[in-house]
């Protein structure tokens, strides 16, 4: 087959018959300089094309959108400016948009206006352009499938930008560097699926606009919240645990940091239905299955762990408990040696085929990236920051757990303080909210036996606290204190 026969066989059916489907299709975009391989093909040849588009849906949406409000809002849930090929439909777009969010009628008239207004209307066409876009459909009830048709256009496009920038970047790189290029084309694939475009800059007024919006819906109760850790108190000044934060769960060895983290997991999937996964570096899938069945049906974890204490009431509770959760949105991966590119890996896709909402990884200083480092503290400093950088990709929050080193047994109290971070100052920099957890039994027991404080050392877009719970032990969980408990002051 030849190679204008391949391209046009693959792309040129995608639309309706006699579109204008960008003009000559299979003219290279370069005319020549393409490299050939060993079997005589061209390497560039698929690349060195005119973008996949359709001019004919594009004048058909705008058209349709000159003659409709209703397929106004609808399209405009669809399609982004980008999305249009022609620069002149994204500029006439744009013109409808703003009139549409000022509440204004929108047709040829006051959309010329519009455009004249910023010098733009000679730019595309004129008014007498506006008017053969209405002429070139006769109704605008079709509005949204060529909408469709244009969106498809464009990711097609976007596949075409990803795959030419993931080929540069390996024809640049240096063996050392190819672990890091295959997170970077991975980051590429994903924000292409997810439809995100790359901004450098924007506008202070849209930003504006949309937070003043979240607050109109968070007073009238319209906002969703952040991921519900399941604590009465902490959700309160938290607002739940928000999308693309860094949260840092930290603790000295057995204080209950593992145990935490699962909590604000189990709060998330098993009581929100939010897709939650948990990495964990220490403990096996078994043993984090057996904490979490511990902590929803109040069966001893030592029991968990000896067959002759299941009496047949408590297998009635299992099976109770495996019926309501057989389905409960949460994953756990126990995999050896996991590395930082494996865990962006499997956080991407389950974003993309679960609608991942939270993500807590048991422990940080577990991680390996597998490379020579100058230092531990270098290494650790450099997951802190992809961690945090991975959640404001995926726009979850990303629940970290940390050891401290052995500052608290220095002190008389014992309490825990942010310089307790072990191995890097950078965990502190990175962490959006920073949890320390201290059990003031654990160095006496007779000293508040069976409570816990978890510190908020640390809370970037708000105020900090001290907050009191009760630490079960034996089922594997935290809970809240009773209301009147802490009024009492005690």
């Amino acid at each position: 087959m030849a190679d204008n026969d391949m391209w046009q066989s693959t792309n040129g059916n995608t639309g309706r018959a006699g579109s204008n489907r960008g003009g000559n299709v299979g003219a290279p975009i370069y005319g020549s300089g393409a490299t050939r391989n060993a079997e005589g093909t061209s390497s560039t040849t698929l690349f060195d094309r005119v973008p996949p588009h359709d001019v004919d849906a594009e004048m058909a949406v705008l058209g349709g959108m000159l003659m409709s409000k209703d397929a106004i809002g609808e399209v405009s849930q669809v399609l982004e400016t980008a999305d249009f090929y022609q620069p002149q439909h994204q500029t006439i777009y744009d013109a409808i948009l703003t009139l549409f969010a000022g509440s204004q009628p929108v047709d040829v008239v006051l959309v010329a206006n519009e455009l004249m207004k910023d010098g733009n209307l000679d730019k595309v066409g004129g008014a007498d352009y506006l008017h053969s876009l209405v002429a070139s459909v006769p109704t605008a009830a079709n509005a949204m499938y060529y909408a469709d048709i244009v969106h498809q256009n464009a990711i097609l496009r976007n596949v075409i930008t990803a795959g030419t920038k993931i080929a540069q970047m390996g024809y640049s790189a240096s063996g050392a560097q190819a672990e890091d290029i295959v997170n970077l084309a991975q980051s590429e694939v994903y924000e292409m699926s997810a439809g995100k475009v790359r901004q450098d800059y924007v506008a202070i007024g849209p930003v504006l606009q949309n937070t003043l919006d979240q607050l109109d819906k968070m007073q009238n109760h319209e906002l969703e919240q952040g991921v519900p850790t399941g604590f009465r108190d902490i959700d309160e000044v938290t607002q739940g645990l928000q999308p693309g934060q860094m949260i840092v769960v930290a603790g000295r060895p057995a204080m209950g940091k593992s145990t935490l983290g699962i909590d604000f997991a189990r709060s998330a999937a098993l009581h929100h239905n939010m897709t939650s996964i948990v990495f964990s570096l220490e403990m096996s899938k078994v043993e984090l299955a057996q904490r979490i069945i511990a902590a929803e049906t109040n069966i001893p974890l030592a029991a968990m762990r000896r067959a002759e204490d299941i009496t047949p009431d408590r297998w009635n509770t299992l099976n109770n408990f495996w019926t309501k959760m057989q389905d409960a949105p949460l994953f756990i991966d126990d995999s050896p040696n996991m590395s930082l590119m494996e865990i962006r890996a499997k956080c991407r896709r389950l974003k993309q085929t679960n609608d991942l909402k939270l993500v807590v990884i048991d422990y940080l200083q577990l991680m390996s990236s597998g490379k020579r480092v100058e230092s531990r503290q270098q290494e650790v400093s450099e997951f802190s920051r992809a961690l945090k950088l991975l959640a404001k990709e995926l726009e979850v929050p990303v629940v970290a757990l940390s050891q401290l080193n052995r500052g608290p047994e220095m002190r008389n109290d014992k309490k825990p303080q942010l310089s307790d971070l072990r191995e890097s100052g950078s965990i502190e920099q990175d962490a959006d909210v920073v949890f320390l957890v201290h059990r003031p039994d654990f160095y006496n027991k007779e000293d508040r036996p069976g409570e816990a404080d978890i510190i908020m050392a640390k809370h970037r877009n708000g105020p900090t606290d001290t907050f009191n719970l009760a630490f079960l032990g034996a089922t594997s969980k935290f809970m809240d204190m009773p209301q009147d408990y802490q009024q009492a002051g005690v």
